[in-house]
């Protein structure tokens, strides 16, 4: 029997160290790294090339849906499950745009995980059953544009990185060094947020990040 490679990103050490004693239990499966942050888990998968990514979506630094789109571009071999507590149709049509294989809740059973996680391995996509099923109707049918637009469905990918940066506290240096982009686009990219969402300072960005899930509100800095 082939033992599968896992690689989980958590932030939650806790919440990592139970999922790693559940699947080290198994002989198929084995969990060969951990990351607690996204920068990390790009660095972790670098290293090991695993078989499978299990990965939250609410993450410091760099956030789920940057980590799967990256992955995805560098290894599009490495199956990607995302396990978290978002339920919106917003994450979960984000999560398989980006190139996701699989999105599980994380209150989903031990049986339900591992069925989820058997599914992506065998190139199949899984999503919890309790989303609800236009959700998943509607990214198979191709229709992937959101119910509605809004200031958020402006902004970009590298907006958010940026925005959720920002709201943790880091400053445009340590930013452009985590991005590996330039002091001045850093600045430039918090100039457009600013004014693609109408805000006007650095605690009204961080309030609408908290507010779009992007960072934890006891996580905040201030």
């Amino acid at each position: 029997m082939e033992t599968k490679k896992i690689v989980i990103v958590e932030d939650h050490q806790l919440f990592r160290d139970g999922l790693k004693a559940m699947l080290d239990s198994r002989k198929d499966l084995e969990v060969i790294a951990e990351a607690e942050d996204g920068l990390q888990a790009l660095e972790v998968i670098r290293e090991n090339t695993p078989d499978l990514l299990l990965l939250d979506l609410s993450m410091p630094r760099l956030g789920g849906i940057s980590v799967i789109k990256e992955s995805k571009r560098l290894y599009p071999e490495v199956a990607v499950l995302a396990l978290t507590i978002h339920e919106s149709d917003q994450y979960v049509l984000e999560a398989f745009n980006a190139g996701a294989n699989g999105y599980c809740i994380k209150d989903a059973s031990r049986e339900e995980l591992l069925v989820a996680i058997n599914s992506v391995l065998k190139g199949r996509t899984y999503i919890s059953p309790g989303i609800a099923d236009n959700v998943m109707e509607g990214y198979i049918e191709g229709r992937k544009q959101m119910k509605t637009r809004s200031a958020w469905d402006n902004i970009t990918q590298r907006e958010r990185e940026v925005l959720k940066l920002l709201a943790e506290g880091y400053l445009n240096k340590e930013i452009s060094g985590m991005l590996h982009i330039s002091v001045k686009t850093v600045e430039k990219h918090r100039s457009n947020l600013m004014g693609k969402l109408d805000l006007h300072s650095a605690a009204a960005l961080t309030s609408f990040a908290i507010e779009q899930g992007l960072v934890h509100k006891d996580s905040y800095p201030g």
